[in-house]
């Protein structure tokens, strides 16, 4: 059993941090020989060899075939066994609750999608809980060898992961769920339980999981309203959790006023107010097959029809989403110029309207921020979609499971 401690709070130990450090590279790029193990982490070939017989025994690692020799005797290559382990991951996005049950690879098992609650609520962190009790009381596998459930949700968790405070757009008050997501889901599924923001967990399941070894400092734009911060590999959450949070807001300002400066301070919708401009821009008379998807009724469209107004190349969504890319643009400049990250990515479900929206986040961000820190700024969209946040809170466990190895 792991401890019930993540990563962020507290300092690795040597022993851990070559743990952590030797098991990724075996991960990603196993079947490898111990020499390559010492090469690309810049260990010595006695402890790489040392600590992967221990793996070993421990059945963590499996010995397979002989790997090629350039003279002398062929060196034996070593890979991660998948079957050592399970993680289940749950993550809350804009418009879906995703479930994943993975092995150690992290390959995907079992995958479930729900469609989400339109509020945060205690009653969805309820249903979230079902989720991953349905596939682990599914799941074709050793119960026992499930080490560890990810759950990444939105909003500001305290540092034991025992409450979360969701800051809501738009001027709304903000709500704070006093329910403790680590022991619900604990006391129902008897597993040690990880908890992460939403942000956070994605950019690390980006960079774990999805981008070169290499990458040291990126962003992830989860939509319009949050962002995960990696500096030097590690996420940064701020002294108190709550870095990355994007936008200021007040009881004091009027809704409508927290929107007029959305672009600039005040926070925004999830889908950086794409659906409301579509909805302002029908009901002053332009033409939109969106108006066909809801059969008239305007306070029926979604994002999802947006998305679909987009793939159908719909011109006035095309340019709600355009000048959106734009908006959004502007933010991330800001950030580009104070962060300088090699990465910055576009998830949380508004990478959906795909190449429309990111070229209009390109164009605005070459626009905006001083040229070296545009420069070397490449914009991409998440590798994972919907399952970032389910990815990235199984990575969290994962690590915590190599550390302790």
């Amino acid at each position: 059993m792991i401890k019930q401690m993540l990563l962020k709070d507290r300092i690795l130990t040597d022993k851990e941090r070559k743990n952590l450090s030797i098991l990724e590279v075996i991960r990603k790029s196993g079947p490898i020989s111990r020499t390559d193990i010492s090469k690309v982490t810049e260990l010595n070939i006695v402890t790489v060899s040392n600590y992967v017989n221990h793996y070993i025994k421990k059945g963590l690692v499996l010995e397979g075939e002989l790997d090629e020799s350039t003279g002398g005797r062929k060196p034996v290559l070593v890979e991660l066994n998948p079957k050592a382990g399970y993680i289940v991951g749950v993550g809350l996005n804009m418009m879906s609750v995703v479930g994943v049950l993975v092995d150690l690879e992290i390959n995907v098992i079992t995958e479930v999608k729900r469609e989400r609650l339109p509020e945060n609520s205690e009653t969805m962190i309820k249903d979230m809980v079902k989720l991953a009790s349905e596939i682990v009381d599914n799941a074709e596998i050793d119960r026992s060898k499930i080490v560890g459930v990810g759950v990444g949700v939105p909003g500001i968790i305290d540092e034991r992961g025992r409450t979360i405070r969701w800051p809501q757009s738009l001027g709304e008050k903000d709500l704070s769920v006093c329910l403790s997501i680590k022991d619900t889901f604990e006391k129902q599924l008897n597993i040690p339980t990880f908890v992460e923001n939403d942000a956070n967990a994605a950019v690390l399941g980006e960079k774990w999981l999805g981008l070169d070894r290499d990458v040291r400092h990126m962003i992830y734009m989860f939509s319009g309203v949050g962002c995960g911060i990696l500096i030097n590999s590690e996420i940064y959450r701020g002294a108190t959790g709550a870095a990355g949070e994007l936008g200021i807001g007040s009881l004091k300002a009027s809704k409508d006023y927290i929107q007029q400066i959305a672009e600039q301070l005040g926070r925004w919708e999830m889908d950086v107010g794409m659906t409301a401009m579509a909805k302002d821009r029908i009901k002053k008379g332009e033409k939109s097959i969106l108006r066909d998807y809801v059969e008239g009724d305007v306070e029926k469209l979604n994002f999802k029809h947006v998305v679909r107004a987009v793939r159908e190349k719909d011109v006035m969504t095309l340019k709600v989403v355009e000048e959106a890319g734009i908006k959004l643009g502007r933010k991330i400049a800001f950030l580009v110029n104070l962060l300088n990250p090699e990465i910055v990515v576009i998830g949380g479900g508004i990478e959906d309207c795909g190449a429309p929206l990111l070229d209009s986040i390109k164009n605005t961000v070459k626009e905006w921020a001083v040229e070296e820190a545009a420069n070397s700024a490449k914009i991409i969209p998440s590798a994972f979609g919907e399952n970032a946040v389910a990815l990235g809170v199984v990575g969290i466990v994962a690590r915590e499971v190599f550390a302790q190895a």
